[in-house]
């Protein structure tokens, strides 16, 4: 595990695959928080309590910076497909499995996750998008969308103006 500084991590928190996990500088991780996956956070995230990222070894979660997901979130990085092609669950033998769906969850930067939303294996949280608490994504988004509902919308756009103006004194570097 890789870790940056000013990083605070509670003492109830699990990594399964330690080895896997990259962690910037500014970074908050609390109470709760379960990941099977492969992990990268950027600068300034927080990860609230009760919050779970399921997907196994071939998974992977990406924050990108000036990220938040909120309380209870769940961000699913693998799968079953639930379809007639096979039995279903971690413990089955591949042989008898069926569909699998794995993937990356992408946050990019100053995008937000919600309390209690759910987010699907290669979903793209594009740059500034706000999921609203309790909503389902699958899929990509457009920049600085506000997205609600299940399935997740988009509901109207911000200007993200100000907020990178802000993040720029904390010594965000625009690209």
């Amino acid at each position: 595990m890789e870790i940056g500084i000013d990083v605070l991590i509670d003492d109830f928190v699990k990594f399964k695959r330690p080895e896997l996990i990259k962690i910037g500088n500014h970074v908050a991780i609390d109470w709760g928080f379960y990941c099977t996956t492969a992990l990268e956070i950027g600068n300034y995230v927080h990860i609230s309590a009760y919050v779970t990222c399921i997907g196994g070894k071939h998974g992977k979660l990406i924050l990108n910076g000036f990220n938040n997901i909120m309380t209870g979130a769940r961000i699913i990085c693998g799968s079953d497909c639930f379809n007639n092609r096979g039995l279903h669950g971690a413990m089955i033998p591949d042989e008898f499995h069926g569909k699998l769906v794995i993937g990356t969850v992408t946050m990019e930067e100053f995008s937000n996750i919600g309390t209690n939303a759910i987010v699907m294996p290669n979903s793209t949280l594009r740059r500034g998008v706000l999921l609203t608490a309790g909503s389902l994504l699958m899929g990509d988004t457009e920049e600085w969308g506000v997205y609600s509902g299940n399935p997740a919308r988009l509901i109207r756009t911000i200007n993200g103006e100000k907020i990178i103006k802000k993040a720029i004194k904390l010594g965000y570097n625009e690209k």
